[in-house]
């Protein structure tokens, strides 16, 4: 059965394409403009209370929240994996930073993001946008030093790197990975080389 994706350009959906690219999964594009005429429409809030994107439509199941989304896919749709088991040493490393991105990672770009493109001019409060911009700088610090010595997060390519690989290339689109973060400039440099996410973000 056909996985069916409801998506918006430049928002976390772009994290689904690229895994079911990267897993070569077959699957159904919902592409929506990433404006309240297309999200907030009855439409889509009957799939999503709140009018957001990702949504997964798998046969009967419909899930929403990008992270639960990966983990579901990675679970139902593994086909050769990108998560290690349980009991694998890399298990606990690859749950804290898939957790990270949405915990520590992608607050401070959301309110980056509303400060600089979201809010008119006359909304928009330096004050607030300086702190999360800071704030995310000192967020990413502890995954330049995860990737000392290694492509990615966890050594291999994984799940973990579909989520916060993503938000590092956004952080670094948004002026906030300083060039003394040699490992995490590097980072994004190999995530944005994988095809499977040059597919994703283009669309």
């Amino acid at each position: 059965m056909t996985l069916t994706l409801h998506f918006a350009p430049n928002s976390r959906a772009g994290r689904i394409v690229w895994l079911l690219e990267e897993l070569g999964l077959p699957y159904e594009l919902n592409r929506m403009d990433f404006h309240p005429k297309d999200l907030k429409s009855d439409d889509h809030r009957a799939r999503h209370p709140l009018g957001r994107v990702p949504v997964l439509d798998d046969g009967d199941v419909r899930i929403f929240e990008s992270g639960a989304i990966v983990d579901y896919i990675l679970e139902r749709h593994r086909n050769g994996g990108l998560k290690p088991a349980v009991d694998a040493a890399e298990f606990p490393a690859y749950l804290q930073w898939f957790h990270y991105c949405e915990g520590m990672v992608m607050p401070p770009v959301n309110t980056i993001v509303v400060h600089t493109r979201i809010l008119p001019p006359e909304r928009r409060d330096e004050t607030v946008l300086g702190q999360a911009q800071r704030l995310l700088t000192r967020a990413l610090a502890p995954v330049e030093e995860a990737l000392e010595g290694r492509d990615y997060l966890i050594g291999d390519f994984s799940g973990a790197d579909i989520m916060l690989g993503h938000a590092c290339y956004m952080s670094n689109r948004l002026g906030c990975v300083p060039e003394e973060y040699a490992n995490l400039k590097g980072y994004v440099e190999r995530v944005a080389a994988r095809p499977a996410f040059d597919k994703a973000i283009r669309m």
